[in-house]
């Protein structure tokens, strides 16, 4: 029998976050995965890559398999139950939210319009055993800079209710100050503070880990306080939001909140997932740093928001858009693939070679090498999602329509051109079918987003090159069957394909749509889950296979019940919400033979698939009755 991997499946980590730092917990109640004090800064916490690169964990000693684990239904703070021999204990974990606490000072990092709650830096972790007794044990062990530089605990409490832990990197700022506060007793051992106590029926204890100057709770009261603050917050963002009434609830709900989660409020940007070199193949190479904004992943899940009526997120983005889009001197700049949380260009790709990598999975990576890369996608996804958002305002803002402009003009000079395409091949550039389409894209959204402007001759001009494209994209990217292919002068298929209904290429009971997606459906699956392409027709630069595409099964959903197979759009469904994770959240990809997620976690690109193809069912169901249909996007 073979050795049962130390590692925990990927899909069992529960998520955190407030909206500046992110932490994904074991099932055995360790912090194994958190930077700090951005999502993209060197972890503090890194064990889900390498066993001994820092942990933080609270839970029964010698007890390392909870009896159940949820979120509290509203919100990103999660309860685990615990069963001992002797008694039972619950856990609740939470990133805190407060109420904005830049009032005698602006915020250093903040360039978006402050809110009402703001992120305290805190993970607070709070104690109740419920029945019997219970040996507690706590543990905080932090590795900072990806395990490269050690850290050294020292007492800053009057007794042992508190202890900062440090590193050299922390004299000069390069590094975080963590602070651990508890009504427990800590010890110091060397790398790591913990503490140990017997906890009987009614008892309560909390430990706080901060990295700011904002207070950390001194008591228990004040601990239940911040923890009440933190679901008020969740819940009021949550109400804003438009859900049907269905059994699928529950699933788009907790994807609003994993993509709000993934935001990064201080800037408005939006990471495609909130780890680094989580692999695509078990133990294989295709490991990739995530936790950056994708223009492209960032615009197609403001669809999933706007679908649900969580339109803030957007504005917010898109200011992120103009801010990144001009340089000091405020001239306009072409977009580029994808920028650091707070809009950094330069996202250099290395290597960790002292990290043994997740399960084995080498190499680990950071940064990301295609920041650079011609990808010619990006400028009509961000205008279809520009588009989407002003057009129920029949208005376009006057600060956001020279970046409109400038991005039009951009597919206009490139659109010839072959790239790396929407799966960012590191192989030769080729004439990918699905970045003429969104090149279509970015013509068709950007006439239509002139005439709301007024510009009548850019209107017109746009709109004659939009049908320019079009002709050369059914002249050179259709078989002999009928099916859109991957690239020019290749009958190969590639999912991106299944967006030519969703985009409004062209209309869904077009006979070359139908064909496309039934042959999608039917000839790039494993197991009816469908695959980005094949690896052996598609030079991606790369070794290895890897697992079906979650966002491209929920991309096939969609195109389903476009063209009318609304009961195998349903079946589809169903199966693919039979593989969420037992917390309800995705990674990017899943292993049809074992039901493993794959790939980095939590995907921001899976949970906006999610949420519009269960949203196109959902109202095909309620519409099919009446005799109409309107999809989701």
């Amino acid at each position: 029998m073979p050795m049962r991997s130390p590692f925990p499946p990927i899909d069992e980590y529960a998520f955190l976050s407030d909206c500046e730092t992110m932490a994904l917990i074991a099932p055995n109640g360790a912090v194994e995965w958190m930077c700090a004090p951005r999502p993209d800064s060197p972890s503090v916490f890194g064990a889900i890559l390498d066993r001994s690169a820092g942990h933080f964990r609270v839970g029964p000693y010698g007890q390392n398999v909870p009896a159940a684990r949820h979120y509290r239904p509203g919100g990103l703070i999660v309860e685990t139950t615990w069963q001992t021999e002797t008694g039972w204990l619950t856990v609740h974990d939470a990133l805190i939210m407060g109420g904005w606490h830049n009032t005698d000072k602006r915020s250093k990092t903040h360039r978006r319009a402050p809110t009402d709650w703001d992120a305290e830096h805190i993970l607070l972790r709070m104690v109740k055993c419920v029945s019997g007794t219970v040996e507690l044990e706590v543990s905080c062990e932090p590795a900072f800079d990806y395990h490269r530089q050690s850290a050294k605990w020292e007492y800053t409490g009057e007794v042992y209710e508190e202890a900062t832990a440090t590193c050299a990197g922390s004299k000069d700022g390069t590094q975080p100050t963590l602070k651990l506060t508890t009504n427990l007793r800590l010890g110091l051992e060397g790398r790591e503070a913990q503490a140990r106590t017997r906890m009987v029926e009614g008892d309560e204890a909390f430990v706080a880990l901060s990295w700011s100057p904002l207070p950390a709770p001194k008591t228990q009261e004040q601990a239940a306080e911040k923890m009440w603050q933190t679901s008020e917050c969740w819940r009021q963002w949550l109400t804003i939001g438009k859900f049907p009434d269905h059994p699928w609830r529950g699933y788009l709900q907790q994807s609003a909140l994993a993509l709000k989660g993934l935001t990064y409020a201080p800037t408005g940007a939006l990471m495609a997932a909130a780890t680094t070199s989580l692999p695509e193949t078990p133990g294989g190479v295709r490991n990739w740093d995530y936790r950056y904004a994708w223009v492209r992943d960032s615009t197609f899940a403001l669809w999933g928001l706007h679908t649900l009526g969580l339109d803030r997120e957007a504005n917010n983005f898109f200011h992120f858009l103009s801010d990144v889009a001009e340089d000091e001197d405020g001239n306009l700049q072409t977009l580029q693939v994808m920028y650091g949380l707070g809009g950094e260009r330069m996202l250099e790709e290395s290597e960790l070679s002292h990290l043994h990598g997740y399960d084995g999975a080498r190499p680990v990576r950071i940064g990301n090498g295609a920041y650079n890369q011609a990808q010619h996608d990006i400028w009509g996804t961000m205008l279809d999602s520009v588009y989407l958002h002003v057009r129920s305002r029949e208005h376009v803002p006057e600060s956001l329509w020279p970046l409109l402009k400038r991005q039009v003009e951009e597919a206009i000079k490139h659109w010839q051109d072959p790239d790396r395409g929407i799966w960012e091949v590191r192989g030769e550039p080729q004439h990918f079918v699905s970045s003429k389409v969104m090149c279509w894209v970015a013509l068709d959204r950007g006439s239509k987003l002139a005439a709301l402007h007024g510009e009548k001759s850019y209107a017109q001009q746009w709109a004659e090159i939009a049908e320019e494209i079009k002709a050369d994209i059914l002249d050179n990217g259709v078989d002999k069957r009928g099916v859109f292919i991957q690239r020019y002068g290749d009958d190969s298929l590639d999912a991106s394909a299944l967006l030519i209904p969703l985009l409004r290429f062209l209309p869904a009971d077009d006979k070359r749509v139908k064909a496309t997606v039934l042959a999608i459906a039917d000839e790039l699956t494993v197991d009816g889950l469908v695959l980005r392409y094949k690896v052996d027709t598609t030079d991606d630069g790369l070794e290895g296979e890897e697992g079906t595409f979650t966002i491209c099964s929920f991309w096939l959903v969609s195109a389903l019940v476009e063209i009318g197979e609304l009961r195998r759009a349903k079946q589809l469904c169903e199966r693919l919400l039979a593989f969420a994770s037992p917390l309800k959240l995705y990674a990017e990809e899943i292993d049809t033979a074992t039901g493993r997620h794959l790939g980095n976690f939590p995907q921001a690109f899976t949970h906006l698939a999610l949420i519009n193809a269960v949203v196109h069912v959902i109202r095909a169901e309620q519409d099919v009755a009446a005799g109409e249909f309107q999809p989701a996007h």
